[in-house]
């Protein structure tokens, strides 16, 4: 608002004698003043660091791509960002915690779909709203599972694969890191479109299953850290969950290409504020993002991690929370004895 705007305020309060009249023409005035300055707020955020919320385990792959990012959106932003590792409930901690928290844009939240649609399907009683607590920012890329086996089962591609475990059925046991995982999802949808019999083997986390399958006990595991294992040939790649190519891998078929036509998994790490962050704040925030996906060291980086990268739009986002959640409702609807 422009002082001449001002000025003519403040002549017609004085011009009327009506006390009611001189409130309401009062309070018009300290609404615009206070519009003003939220604009100049936002126009010179963020005045300090901001602390950023990773809902999984320090040293994880959530953690270790959000330290690159954080590095290029400080560098844009002009504040360090603060990486703080809140593990607990497979990530519902670090989410809730973000809920709770002033929308002032000096906490936000690194996240992957586990916390907003697997468990929007696998949680009955959770505790926030994946798409209504949140402010939306950015998905910031997307990464497929490896589907490995131990090198001494048959078959050298997925159909050879496929072959075998219809002429072994209920024979072949695949690892996952618990009932209900993103590991057990991709698991049961192969089953489903490959028509094959394996039986799951739930574990406490991906390790413990990658060791199993590597000694044999277990022959399958869908896992995004497998790379490790498959270069060392302890483990022998099939194929790959998401709809893009991992590029780690760029010559290693999906399993929709290798002939499983739709089979789609992907995950994905995105930035979220909380409830009510100011939308210039949140735009801002966006533009960041973007420059960082765009930045060709970043993408180098994050590609030889297996993330291909996107920098979207905050309704790209919820419309991909939304798309997805009925995705894995479906899924779910097809596993036996539930994902509870």
């Amino acid at each position: 608002m422009t002082p001449q705007t001002f000025s003519f305020i403040g002549h017609f309060i004085h011009a009327k004698s009506n006390p009611l009249t001189r409130f309401v023409l009062a309070l018009l005035g300290v609404f615009c003043c206070s519009s003003g300055l939220h604009s100049s707020w936002a126009q010179s955020y963020p005045t300090r660091p901001i602390r950023v919320i990773l809902p999984y385990a320090a040293g994880g792959y959530t953690d270790q791509i959000s330290r690159i990012l954080a590095e290029s959106l400080g560098k844009t932003l002009g504040q360090p960002l603060i990486l703080e590792a809140k593990a607990g409930g497979g990530g519902r901690i670090g989410a809730e915690a973000i809920t709770k928290l002033p929308p002032d844009g000096y906490d936000l939240l690194m996240t992957t779909n586990g916390t907003h649609t697997y468990m929007a399907v696998t949680e009955k009683n959770l505790s926030y709203d994946p798409i209504k607590d949140f402010t939306p920012i950015s998905l910031v890329g997307s990464y497929g599972l490896l589907m490995v086996v131990n090198p001494s089962i048959p078959g050298k591609n997925l159909t050879e694969f496929i072959d075998h475990v219809k002429k072994n059925p209920g024979k072949l046991n695949y690892a996952t890191s618990g009932v209900g995982s993103g590991l057990h999802f991709a698991g049961e949808l192969f089953k489903s479109m490959a028509n094959v019999d394996m039986v799951h083997i739930p574990y406490k986390g991906s390790g413990p299953g990658m060791q199993d399958v590597i000694a044999g006990t277990c022959q399958v595991i869908f896992d995004g850290g497998a790379k490790p294992f498959v270069d060392a040939g302890k483990v022998r790649l099939l194929g790959t969950t998401s709809a893009k190519r991992d590029p780690r891998y760029p010559q290693m078929p999906t399993l929709a290409e290798a002939g499983l036509s739709g089979y789609d998994l992907t995950y994905w790490i995105g930035l979220f504020g909380p409830k009510g962050l100011a939308k210039d704040v949140q735009m801002k925030l966006n533009a960041a993002v973007k420059i960082a996906v765009a930045d060709p060291q970043v993408q180098l980086k994050l590609n030889n991690m297996g993330l291909n990268l996107i920098g979207s739009t905050p309704e790209e986002l919820v419309a991909d929370i939304r798309q997805e959640t009925e995705k894995l409702r479906a899924i779910a609807a097809t596993i036996p004895g539930g994902v509870q």
